[in-house]
């Protein structure tokens, strides 16, 4: 499919997509939404500091962490620069199936990779609470959590997260908004996990190990524990896998 301007939408894209480093363990994507340094990625990425920044033409800065929602699995970071390349949030609610989109993101550590897909549905997806996800067929891999979705004019609809059942799912822009907004919704679950392998009668699996817990939700009522414990593998889970770097 021809898109009018497709290379300008794309260069646009990829320059207000950054690379961060979380500690020494985290490596994903982020985008600026905001020219003032202001930053948007996956709370499974900015998990450790310090959490450092790199911007398209090589310059790098350390982030604050700005606000860290881990149920919906969304950070904000900002940066002490201006004047940066930042994106246009879309209105999700208007995405259709069928539609074209475009992911941006720095996949096993190569900067600036874009694939294009289109959306498969929105809504929920089972196993993952009642939150909806973008559901589209672009193809990300370890290093693209935080990077943007974005329709074919280059406005952001979404932040990759996840691939489940060899589709991405991507946190909705309009629950970005909401979240920048203050006003975000509480969530029945409350934990943030990451995928791992487990042997089983000779057979790999995947499960989630429980990475932490928020304060006051479901999960900690229910007294689930994090990886400090032995027990913390939640569930099995072979259709999921995260799009981070551990």
């Amino acid at each position: 499919m021809l898109i009018p301007g497709f290379g300008e939408i794309a260069e646009k894209l990829r320059r207000s997509t950054v690379y961060v480093s979380a500690g020494r363990r985290r490596r994903g994507s982020g985008v600026i939404i905001n020219s003032e340094g202001v930053i948007v990625t996956n709370a499974h990425v900015a998990v450790f500091n310090p959490i450092e920044i790199e911007l398209w033409d090589g310059r790098r800065a350390r982030a604050n962490l700005s606000m860290r929602d881990p149920v919906r699995d969304v950070a904000v970071l900002r940066l002490s620069l201006s004047d940066l390349p930042a994106v246009q949030l879309a209105d999700s609610e208007r995405l259709r199936v069928g539609e074209l989109v475009i992911a941006v993101g720095n996949p096993l550590g190569f900067r600036g990779a874009l694939t294009t897909g289109v959306i498969h549905a929105v809504g929920r997806v089972p196993a993952l609470g009642p939150m909806k996800w973008i559901q589209a067929d672009v193809q990300l891999a370890p290093g693209n959590s935080g990077g943007p979705l974005a329709n074919a004019r280059g406005d952001v609809v979404g932040i990759n997260t996840m691939i489940a059942g060899g589709v991405g799912l991507a946190v909705p822009s309009n629950t970005i908004s909401r979240l920048l907004a203050g006003n975000g919704s509480d969530a029945p679950l409350g934990i943030v996990t990451r995928p791992v392998e487990i042997n089983v009668h000779e057979r790999v699996h995947f499960g989630l190990v429980i990475l932490e817990i928020v304060n006051n939700s479901a999960a900690a009522v229910a007294s689930l524990k994090s990886r400090s414990d032995s027990s913390a593998i939640l569930t099995l889970a072979p259709h999921l896998r995260f799009t981070g770097m551990w």
